[in-house]
């Protein structure tokens, strides 16, 4: 009789196990230590960064809900208690920290995340526009909160959980940065100061800076040299035969290597290279440049 009740209590086990799905604590071996771990029958096969697949990579799973905490796929919002009389606690307001207009390195950065996620397909400009709006409105609908086109606090919280911090060319990667100061192998005579450190060129006469423009530098596998040259050829509508391609404006100052427009450095920003020479995405800009500058002028390119 014993034996059979004790049938019966292993098979009403195994039953409450298999009931319970693959939730319950089991153990890893890790090395010489074992710790419990959760077995999730959700989880999404693969484990690669998702571009905008929800917030599962973030880690708040909120697929569904409405801001942080609520009830989504995997929210694992901590329930709160009800204040008396039954009634519900007011939200929290938001506050909206950029909307439509607005300009500065916080909107910068705003636009690089919301690239990072493939809402916004253009390179940061640092000015809240028609784009921004409509990346932020189409970034708000997927996680259920209100499409006003603002960020607001909720909204900021939400991207910066799902993106990494950018780098610095990914904030100007299509231009926009300061000038870094020149050196001082440029303050005399009629000088190209070429800074690899801000990815500006100066056009400084005498110690005064007359113009400045973006440009883009060769790749570790054909990078541009450094140091002091001269302007020793001049070539309005060059050809490049190695490369096969146009070199508008060229001003050559060492060997190969030239000062000219590129329509790449144009289209796509910092997202390519060159193969050496000095990319300028500005034609009317470099069109200028070519007028003034003359054979002899020297070419100073540093860090």
């Amino acid at each position: 009789m014993r034996t059979k009740d004790m049938r019966r209590s292993a098979a009403a086990l195994a039953v409450i196990v298999v009931a319970g799905g693959c939730t319950g604590p089991v153990v890893k071996v890790d090395g010489d230590q074992r710790q419990p771990v959760r077995i999730d029958g959700t989880a999404t096969p693969g484990g690669g960064t998702l571009k905008d697949g929800g917030d599962t990579a973030a880690g708040d799973g909120d697929e569904k809900g409405g801001g942080p905490g609520g009830q989504g796929s995997g929210g694992g919002a901590t329930p709160t208690t009800a204040p008396p009389g039954g009634e519900t606690a007011p939200a929290a307001p938001t506050k909206v920290l950029w909307s439509r207009g607005d300009e500065g390195f916080e909107v910068r950065e705003l636009q690089a995340r919301l690239r990072q996620v493939a809402w916004l397909h253009v390179g940061p400009t640092g000015t809240y526009d028609e784009l921004t709006v409509q990346a932020v409105k189409g970034f708000q609908g997927k996680r259920g909160l209100p499409r006003t086109g603002r960020t607001d606090t909720v909204t900021w919280a939400r991207l910066m959980g799902m993106t990494r911090e950018p780098g610095k060319w990914e904030l100007y990667a299509f231009g926009g940065q300061p000038a870094a100061e020149p050196d001082p192998r440029c303050l005399t005579g009629r000088v190209l100061c070429i800074s690899k450190t801000s990815r500006t060129l100066r056009w400084m006469v005498n110690g005064n800076t007359l113009t400045t423009v973006e440009v883009r530098f060769g790749s570790q596998y054909t990078p541009t040299r450094e140091g002091v040259f001269s302007v020793y050829f001049k070539s309005r509508d060059h050809w490049s035969t190695l490369y096969d391609t146009a070199m508008p404006y060229a001003m050559f100052f060492s060997g190969g290597q030239a000062v000219h427009y590129s329509s790449d450095f144009a289209a796509r920003g910092y997202y390519g290279a060159s193969h050496g020479c000095v990319n300028v995405r500005d034609e009317a800009a470099i069109a200028r440049l070519f007028a003034q500058v003359r054979n002899g002028d020297k070419v100073v390119v540093h860090w």
